[in-house]
C-alpha cells in the first residue's frame, strides 16, 4: 500500500493524472481502427469474369453471353463460358466453362477501390485476403510479447514512444505499398506497434492512478476503442478509396509520437527497477503539477527508502517472464488469463471481421456493433465496481457463449434474429475485453505486468509489485490459507479514501520501522 499512499498524498487524481490519462488514451481512438480496418479496405465488391480480350463488349448482350448464372440468376463470380452463349440461355450444365483467366470486372458502386480489386484477391486467391488480416493479428501477438518484454526492461514511456513511431511509419507505408506482399509486411509491423501502444497505455495509466480509480481508467481505455470503431464507420463511408483511408488513419500517429515524449514514466516502474533517484524526480514533478508543493518538498531519498523498502529490495533482482512458469501462483494466473484472452479474442474477431456476411450495409452493421459497446461497457463498469472483476468476467463470457451457440441453430433466412443475437454477443464480448484488460494489469506484478472462475478477485486491492507478492497473495489462497492482502470489507471507497487522508504524510508504518 506504500506507493498508493504516496499517490494519494501527492494529489490522488490531480491535474497530472487527468492530463496524462487524456493524452495517453486519445491516440487509442484512431489506433483501434486499425484492428478492423480491413472490413473496408479489403471489402469484396460484386464481381464477375472479364470476357476475353477479343470480345466486343459494345454489342448488346455480349457481356451477358460470356457469364453463366448461379441458382439465384446472378452472374457467377469465378467462371465464364469458353465461348459466348447467345440467343436462348443455355443451362449452365450444358455449356463448357473456365476460370476467369482474363481477370474480373468489379462493381464500384459501394467500394470503388479496395485491396481486393487492386490485387484480384477473389476466387482462387480469396484466401490471401484472410492472410493479410491473419498476419496483422500475428503482429498483435508478437507486439504483445516483444513490447511487453521491452516495457518491463526499458520502461513504459520509451516503449510507447517507439510503438507510436513504428505505427506512424509502418501504417503510412502500407498506404503506399506497391505489391500485396509488401502491404502484408507493413500490416504485420502495424499490428505489432498497435499492440504495444494498447498494452502499455493501460499499464502506464493504471500505475499512476490510485486503487479506487483503476476500474474507471480501464473502462475509459476500453471506451476509446469503441469510439474508434464508430469513427471508422464514418471515415470509411466518407473516404471509400482504401489507400486514402489507410493514410487518413495513419498520418495522425506522427502527432501521437511527438506527444508521447511528454509522458511521465511510471514511478512505480522506476522503484521496482531500483531507480530511487528517478522515482523521487518523477513523484516531485507530479506533486508540482498537482499543486502539492509542500508534500513534494517533504519527499527525499530517506523517506522513499523507508516507504518503498519492498520495491527497492526487489529491484536488486529483476524478475523475468519465465517466472510465470516457475512460480505456481503465477503459472495458475497465466494459464487462466491465456484461456480467457483466447476465448474472448477468437469469438470477438470472428464476429467483427465478417460484417459483409450479414447481408446489410456494412457501414450500418459497423455502427450498430460499435454502439452496442456503450451500454454494455457501462453495465460492465458498474458490475466491476460493485460486485468485482470475477463476476463481471464470468457473466460476460457466459452470455456471449449463449448468444453464439443459439445463433448457430437459427435458420439462415431469419437474418434479423441472427443479427440481433450477434449484436448482443458482441456487446458481451466487448464487456469481457474491458474486464480482462483490467484484470491482467491488476493480477500480474509490476516486473512482468506488460507480457475466470479460477481467478482471484482484485476489487479494492493494491497492485502487486513483485513475484513474491503474487505468491503470498494468491498462492496462499489456493492452498486454503488467507491471503497476505485480504480484501477490505464493510467500508465504502469514500471511507477508505478518508482513512488514507488521515494517515501521517509520507511516514513509514510501524511495521516498516521495526522490520518484517
Amino acid at each position: 500500500m506504500a506507493f498508493n499512499d504516496l499517490l494519494q498524498q501527492l494529489g490522488g487524481v490531480g491535474r497530472f493524472q487527468q492530463i496524462q490519462v487524456t493524452l495517453v488514451i486519445l491516440p487509442l481512438i484512431l489506433l483501434s481502427s486499425h484492428n478492423t480496418l480491413q472490413n473496408f479496405t479489403a471489402a469484396i465488391p460484386t464481381h464477375h469474369c472479364r470476357p476475353p480480350a477479343g470480345a466486343n463488349l459494345s454489342e448488346d448482350g455480349e457481356l451477358e453471353a460470356w457469364l453463366p448464372r448461379d441458382k439465384q440468376g446472378r452472374p457467377e463470380s469465378c467462371l465464364r463460358f469458353t465461348s459466348p452463349q447467345r440467343g436462348r440461355p443455355f443451362p449452365n450444365g450444358t455449356a463448357a466453362t473456365e476460370p476467369c483467366t482474363s481477370g474480373w470486372i468489379y462493381s464500384n458502386s459501394t467500394f470503388p477501390s479496395t485491396i481486393v480489386t487492386e490485387w484480384d484477391l477473389v476466387c482462387s486467391h480469396r484466401a490471401l485476403r484472410q492472410l493479410a488480416q491473419s498476419l496483422y493479428m500475428v503482429g498483435v501477438l508478437l507486439g504483445a510479447m516483444v513490447f511487453g518484454y521491452l516495457a518491463d526492461r526499458l520502461g513504459r514511456r520509451k516503449v510507447l514512444i517507439l510503438s507510436h513511431l513504428q505505427t506512424a511509419v509502418s501504417a503510412t507505408c502500407a498506404a503506399f505499398a506497391p505489391t500485396f506482399p509488401i502491404y502484408c509486411a507493413f500490416r504485420l509491423l502495424s499490428g505489432m506497434s498497435v499492440s504495444g501502444v494498447a498494452l502499455n497505455s493501460l499499464t502506464l495509466n493504471v500505475e499512476w492512478m490510485p486503487i479506487h480509480t483503476r476500474a474507471f481508467v480501464g473502462t475509459l481505455n476500453s471506451y476509446a476503442f469503441s469510439l474508434g470503431q464508430l469513427l471508422l464507420a464514418g471515415l470509411a463511408y466518407a473516404v471509400p478509396h482504401w489507400r486514402h483511408l489507410q493514410l487518413l488513419l495513419s498520418v495522425p500517429s506522427f502527432a501521437f509520437f511527438i506527444c508521447s515524449w511528454f509522458f511521465v514514466e511510471s514511478a512505480r516502474w522506476y522503484s521496482t527497477s531500483g531507480r530511487l533517484d528517478l522515482t523521487l524526480s518523477a513523484l516531485q514533478r507530479v506533486a508540482r503539477i498537482n499543486g502539492k508543493w509542500d508534500e513534494g518538498a517533504k519527499l527525499n531519498m530517506e523517506v522513499l527508502r523507508s516507504s518503498l523498502q519492498k520495491e527497492l529490495a526487489m529491484g536488486k533482482g529483476q524478475a523475468s517472464a519465465m517466472e510465470m512458469l516457475r512460480c505456481p501462483a503465477l503459472r495458475h494466473l497465466f494459464l487462466c488469463l491465456s484461456m480467457l484472452w483466447f476465448a474472448t479474442s477468437f469469438a470477438y474477431y470472428g464476429l467483427v471481421m465478417d460484417l459483409q456476411g450479414f447481408g446489410v450495409s456494412i457501414y450500418l452493421v459497423q455502427v450498430i456493433f460499435s454502439a452496442v459497446d456503450l451500454p454494455a461497457k457501462l453495465v460492465c463498469f458498474l458490475v466491476i465496481n460493485s460486485l468485482g472483476r470475477r463476476p463481471a468476467q464470468m457473466a460476460s463470457l457466459l452470455l456471449a457463449g449463449i448468444c453464439i451457440l443459439v445463433n448457430g441453430v437459427v435458420p439462415q433466412e431469419q437474418s434479423i434474429v441472427r443479427t440481433s443475437l450477434s449484436v448482443l454477443g458482441k456487446g458481451c464480448l466487448a464487456s469481457s475485453f474491458t474486464c480482462i484488460i483490467l484484470y491482467t494489469g491488476e493480477l500480474y506484478p509490476t516486473t512482468i505486468r506488460a507480457a475466470t472462475a479460477f481467478l482471484p478477485e482484485t476489487l479494492g486491492r493494491p497492485l502487486p509489485d513483485t513475484v513474491q507478492d503474487v505468491e503470498n497473495r494468491w498462492g496462499s489462497a489456493h492452498s486454503g490459507r488467507a491471503g497476505a492482502y485480504p480484501r477490505r470489507r464493510g467500508k465504502s471507497q469514500r471511507q477508505q479514501q478518508e482513512q488514507q487522508k488521515q494517515m501521517v504524510p509520507l511516514q513509514p508504518s510501524a511495521r516498516e520501522k521495526s522490520g518484517p
